[in-house]
C-alpha cells in the first residue's frame, strides 16, 4: 500500500482535530494523564540506560535510541500530547474549530500532561528507582535538570522551536504509514534527532526537572548530589518554571505552529480550507 501523501496528511489532520476539540473535558485529561506518563517513561528509559556514560556524546546517542519510545507508544495509543496538538492551527485556521475549543484543548492537556509526568518523577525519586548504579542515577538526574534550568531564558526558547519543529514531523512522518512498523519508523528518527541535538521538550521536562528536584529531596541523595559538585540552587519549582518551562512552552508552540502553517498553506487541499 503507498504511503500518504502530505495533502492526505494534513487534511486528515484538519479532519482529525474537529472531534479532538470537541472532545469531553474528562476524556481528553486522562488521555493527556497518560501521555504525560508515557513521555516520561521515554525519558526514564534512555536516563537509566545513559547514566553511566562518562562520553556525553555516548550519553546522547543512547538517549536519543531510547528516548522516541514515548512518542512512538503516544501515536499509536492515540493519546494527547500537547506539543503534537500544536498542529491543530492548522483546523482553526481552515475554520474548523474555533480558537477558543484550540485553546480549550491545549489548556487541558497541558495540564494533563504535567500531572502524568509529575507523578511519575515523584514515583521515580521517592520509591528508588533511582538508586540505579548506587544512587548515581538520582545524581545524573539532578545534573540534568539543573542543567535545564540554567539555560539562558532565549536559549530555551530557541531551543524549544527546533525540539517541536522535529516532534511534528515526526507525527507527520508516521502518518505516511498504513501499519505499525512504518509509524514507528516515521516517529523515529526526527526524535533521535532532537535527543542527540539536547533541544528541549516542555512536557519531557515536566518528568527530568521535578525528578532532579525530587531527588535533592531524598536524604540518600543529597550528600551523593552535593559531592558532584551540581548546583542545587537552581533546583526549586520556581526556577524551572521561570526559566525553564515558560520559554520551552513558548518555543515548542512556535515550532509546532510552524510546520502546521507551512503545510497547511502547501498541501491543505481546498475541501480542508472551507
Amino acid at each position: 500500500m503507498p504511503i500518504r501523501t502530505p495533502q492526505e496528511i494534513t487534511d486528515g489532520f484538519i479532519a482529525a482535530s474537529v472531534p479532538k476539540a470537541e472532545s469531553p473535558f474528562w476524556r481528553l485529561l486522562v488521555l493527556a494523564f497518560m501521555a504525560g506518563m508515557l513521555v516520561s517513561m521515554g525519558a526514564i528509559a534512555s536516563s537509566s540506560a545513559a547514566f553511566s556514560l562518562e562520553n556525553t556524546g555516548m550519553q546522547r546517542l543512547v538517549t536519543g535510541l531510547i528516548f522516541p519510545i514515548g512518542l512512538m507508544m503516544i501515536v499509536l495509543l492515540g493519546t494527547e500530547l500537547f506539543t503534537g496538538n500544536a498542529l491543530m492551527v492548522t483546523a482553526a485556521i481552515s475554520g474548523q474549530i474555533s480558537w477558543k475549543r484550540l485553546f480549550r484543548n491545549w489548556g487541558i492537556v497541558y495540564v494533563g500532561n504535567f500531572a502524568g509526568a509529575i507523578l511519575m518523577a515523584a514515583l521515580m525519586a521517592f520509591f528508588g528507582q533511582l538508586n540505579l548504579g548506587g544512587g548515581e542515577l538520582a545524581v545524573y538526574t539532578a545534573k540534568v535538570a539543573a542543567a535545564k534550568c540554567s539555560l539562558p531564558w532565549m536559549n530555551a526558547f530557541v531551543l524549544g522551536i527546533f525540539c517541536n519543529f522535529l516532534v511534528c514531523i515526526a507525527i507527520y512522518l508516521g502518518n505516511t504509514a498504513h501499519d505499525t512498523a512504518g509509524k514507528i519508523l516515521g516517529v523515529f528518527f526526527p526524535i533521535f534527532g532532537f535527543c542527540i541535538a539536547s533541544f528541549e521538550h516542555c512536557i519531557a521536562n515536566m518528568y527530568y526537572i521535578p525528578a532532579g528536584i525530587f531527588a535533592n529531596l531524598v536524604p540518600a541523595y543529597i550528600p551523593l548530589i552535593s559531592e558532584a559538585g551540581i548546583n542545587t540552587a537552581v533546583l526549586d519549582f520556581g526556577t524551572f518554571i521561570t526559566a525553564n518551562l515558560i520559554p520551552v512552552t513558548l518555543g515548542n508552540i512556535v515550532g509546532g505552529v510552524v510546520v502546521g502553517l507551512v503545510m497547511y498553506a502547501a498541501h491543505a487541499t481546498k475541501d480542508a480550507r472551507s
